[in-house]
């Protein structure tokens, strides 16, 4: 223990605890020795938390904490002892073993028993661990004999290791002997088994953090890279090499004196931001949520700039650190692995190159000077590994030489020819691309090859609707992009599958994948600050200028895809035209469309549902027409109508119903209706209908068609038109916890109200075809609907903690659109449960009627879109009525932020 403790200089362990002051404040306090004990506790949480402020070691922090915990179970322990009691101990456990405490941490305790004879001990241990938790301390305590430790170590990896661990704090130190002895790898979990076992447990838990250092609300104990994973490397030392001090690394040749002074100030970085964690939660709280990045971005100093926020470089310099840590990991890992589990193994080797061979499946150079000799042998050591499905991964020691000769990847190297066109070959890469770009990344050479892309490692977003770091979400995409051409994806991403196969020059998507983002984090327009950077790559990697203006165009307008689908009524044969113009051609279509969906996917999967899938293959085919038919070939109105009209016929000429009866039906209709409809949605809006009998409101639901690929469901319903439909039917649709994406509100010449819903379940699924659904939402909605001038009571809902976290200003912005002549409603705002219902509610009260909407939502912010219309029908168009339309619209949003 004296090792243990020997960081603390005699002064400070004085400051912290003073015994004879502590022994003085004990014969004050007769009757208890409990105020005691809370006074010298909460003396030294403050004498501690000075030391953190001001800057002293972290590591005598968490090690005083310790020293302090011995002093008080010390005492506490002789305060309930019997001279007789030999055959008992006191045994710190767990991260209290090794001697490591931050302010909230569990103090494991083992106290340990030489026989079983728990009766003989219950009047000392009983009280003894009851004044523990009567003076405020959180303890994890058992109480076990040796062989029970034993059978139960034997049995359980988290016990040997508990028990490895180890430590004694009081009593006989031969029953700590005992149990050391008992435990040792001859007697049980020999270190080859031991180090198999925390492979797998390894595995399983990255497996929970999605296999990612880059979790944007990581625990930094549990996740990968966090601290769990530097335990792991110290329990395998342990086990098989006999040793508790990690410097040892650094003579098994297994570190280098650098990679350990660096693996050091990785813990250091992560053990301050445990300790103001904890801190800050005034409990033993180790994920770094949303809600507290922003206090310790602002605890250690970060600063806002125009590229970004200080909570993201906060975060930037933890994700940097944690990569290193897994770096280092993995280093430590590859060399345990050859020492441990393939010590008795023949190797097997096999040569690639006059460079690099394989050896028992991982990469290794043929000699120590292959980087020093031949610098693009850097990369073309990445290739190799694109080209070999059988690599694994690179060797220990070849890790280490690419990070000890990565130096070379300076600006010659960048524009050597032998260099980029490495580079572009791997761009062409059979196999493992995505794996191969993220070793690259982890061993420090993408970042150096191209310096533009150093700037987003790491680097997060804070917000709900990006839930990957920038370069994280960059590798994803390429991984999406590779998977459109898998057969098992044929079915979810049906138009990507068939567009990827089509395309002749992948790598360029993958190239434009590198840059779409690459402006991130800069002040400025990414999509602009990436296609400059985008062209001097291919500029340098000497593209032809067809190639390089097609990535350029890729980078520039990767956004306009998805902004235009989601944003825009594309319906609107002229909202189609601008956008072909823009695109140009179906082969940039193609480009641009799989870039899109791998860039929705790769952002947040949660947002690839399949009203978003629906809306962008419906501007692709759309679009694909206007190519085919010319761009500037324009159909009128009169045509669109006729031929929508035609198609709908054909497919009701299938059915029953009368045809006569569907062309009166249809001539109290204006041509808006069927310009913003599917000739199958006609078709089954118009059999509805004709078929509908009684008083009632008619209510439809189904599922989207096949061809509409898995669009959400659609809610129809025909009721004679009255004000505050829309309002009301947005509350009760709210009330059965559906996501409206999409309304279009028509009314006829009769004056009935047709209006169509586009809806999700919360998980972003389809209703489906469960009758029971399909019958209570009916039934809520005819109930609802009797009278929808008595609204429905809105519900209110907690904000999830997530959300709560995230507030915005709102905008409200009103515009005349000249074509057709209408009023358009926008706003961005805070996203909070039961926000449309409230919209919904202010448009009544304001005497507005919503004629079509467009619903969005973006991780924690909604971007709605209105075409409105005063009660009458009449345009909004007067200024004064605008303003106060926008006022109330401000604060109504204002509130609903404020109130969640």
């Amino acid at each position: 223990m004296a090792t243990l403790f020997q960081i603390i200089p005699p002064k400070l362990k004085h400051a912290l605890f003073d015994r004879g002051q502590f022994r003085a404040d004990l014969t004050l306090s007769r009757n208890s020795p409990i105020p005691a004990y809370k006074k010298c506790l909460r003396e030294a949480v403050v004498t501690l938390n000075q030391w953190f402020d001001n800057g002293v070691d972290i590591n005598m922090l968490v090690n005083a904490r310790a020293w302090l915990i011995d002093q008080v179970l010390t005492l506490a322990w002789e305060y309930y002892d019997r001279s007789d009691c030999t055959d008992i101990a006191l045994l710190a456990v767990g991260g209290y073993g090794r001697g490591e405490l931050h302010p909230e941490s569990d103090i494991d305790l083992l106290i340990l028993l030489e026989h079983g004879d728990y009766h003989a001990h219950q009047q000392h241990v009983e009280p003894f661990l009851r004044l523990l938790w009567d003076i405020g301390l959180t303890v994890g305590s058992s109480v076990r004999s040796l062989k029970e430790c034993c059978e139960q170590a034997r049995n359980d990896l988290s016990i040997i290791t508990n028990l490895m661990e180890s430590r004694i704090i009081a009593g006989p130190s031969r029953l700590y002997d005992m149990l050391q002895n008992s435990i040792s790898v001859d007697n049980m979990w020999p270190s080859k088994l031991y180090l198999q076992a925390k492979f797998e447990e390894q595995r399983k838990r990255h497996r929970k953090y999605n296999d990612t250092e880059y979790n944007l609300e990581p625990d930094i104990k549990s996740s990968p890279g966090g601290l769990r994973d530097l335990h792991m490397l110290g329990w395998v030392v342990r086990r098989h090499y006999g040793t508790i001090d990690p410097s040892e690394l650094v003579d098994l040749g297994f570190l280098t004196l650098e990679e350990h002074q660096l693996l050091i100030r990785c813990r250091v970085f992560i053990w301050k931001i445990r300790w103001a964690l904890h801190r800050h939660c005034q409990r033993c709280e180790d994920r770094l949520l949303f809600d507290h990045q922003e206090n310790l971005a602002e605890r250690f100093g970060y600063k806002d700039d125009k590229g970004s926020l200080a909570v993201e470089q906060f975060m930037q310099s933890y994700f940097r650190t944690v990569m290193t840590i897994a770096q280092l990991k993995d280093l430590l890992l590859q060399h345990f692995d050859d020492d441990i589990l393939k010590a008795d193994e023949k190797d097997n080797i096999k040569q690639l190159t006059e460079r690099f061979r394989i050896r028992n499946n991982y990469i290794e150079t043929v000699n120590k000077q292959v980087f020093a000799e031949y610098p693009p042998a850097i990369l073309e050591m990445f290739v190799l590994m694109t080209r070999h499905q059988e690599i694994l991964g690179a060797r220990a020691e070849t890790i280490r030489l690419l990070r000890e000769h990565r130096h070379y990847v300076d600006s010659d190297f960048q524009t050597d020819p032998r260099c980029t066109r490495l580079f572009l070959e791997l761009m062409r890469a059979p196999y493992n691309l995505t794996a191969t770009l993220r070793r690259m990344v982890r061993y420090g050479i993408l970042g150096r090859y191209l310096p533009e892309f150093s700037r987003i490692i790491g680097q997060m977003q804070f917000d709900l609707f990006h839930v990957h770091t920038v370069d994280a979400h960059t590798l994803l995409l390429i991984k999406y992009l590779r998977s459109f051409t898998y057969k098992e994806n044929e079915r979810q991403y049906p138009i990507a599958s068939r567009v990827i196969r089509k395309i002749s020059k992948p790598r360029l998507l993958y190239i434009a994948g590198l840059y779409h983002d690459i402006g991130k984090g800069r002040d400025g327009d990414h999509s602009q600050l990436g296609a400059v950077y985008a062209e001097k790559f291919c500029r340098r990697h000497g593209m032809d200028n067809e190639e390089t203006s097609l990535v350029v165009w890729l980078v520039k307008e990767h956004l306009t895809l998805s902004t235009t689908a989601q944003r825009q009524d594309i319906s609107d044969s002229e909202v189609i035209q601008a956008f072909a113009r823009k695109v140009g051609s179906q082969k940039r279509l193609d480009y641009l469309y799989a870039l899109t969906v791998a860039d929705i996917n790769a952002t947040n999967p949660l947002l690839w549902n399949g009203w978003r899938a629906s809306l962008l293959q419906q501007l692709y085919r759309y679009t694909r027409q206007f190519f085919k038919q010319g761009i500037e070939n324009l159909p009128s109105k009169i045509d669109q109508v006729a031929s929508v009209k035609q198609q709908t016929i054909t497919l009701l000429n299938k059915s029953t119903t009368a045809i006569s009866k569907v062309q009166i039906l249809w001539s109290k209709m204006e041509d808006s209706y069927f310009i913003r409809h599917e000739p199958k949605e006609l078709a089954w809006q118009a059999e509805g209908i004709i078929s509908h009998q009684g008083q009632n409101p008619l209510i439809m639901v189904r599922e989207t068609h096949d061809n509409e690929e898995h669009g959400g469901s659609k809610i129809f319903i025909y009721i004679p038109n009255q004000p505050n439909l829309f309002a009301a039917m947005v509350a009760a649709l709210d009330q059965l916890h559906l996501l409206i994406q999409d309304a279009k509100i028509f009314t006829s010449t009769h004056n009935y109200g047709l209006e169509t819903f586009t809806v999700l379940e919360r998980d972003g699924s389809a209703i489906g075809k469960n009758d029971h659904r399909i019958h209570q939402i009916k039934r809520h909605l005819e109930k609802m609907l009797t009278s929808p001038n008595r609204f429905p009571e809105l519900i209110r809902r907690r904000t999830p903690r997530q959300l709560r976290h995230f507030t915005r200003e709102p905008e409200v912005l009103i515009s005349t659109l000249i074509k057709p002549k209408t009023t358009e409603l926008s706003l961005t705002a805070a996203d909070r449960p039961g926000l449309l219902a409230l919209i919904g509610k202010t448009f009544v009260e304001l005497g507005i009627e919503v004629r079509r909407a467009k619903i969005a939502t973006f991780g924690e912010k909604v971007e709605d879109r209105f075409i409105i219309t005063a009660k009458e029908g009449d345009l909004v168009s007067d200024e004064n009525y605008c303003e106060k339309i926008c006022q109330k619209l401000t604060k109504t949003l204002k509130d609903a932020t404020r109130n969640n």
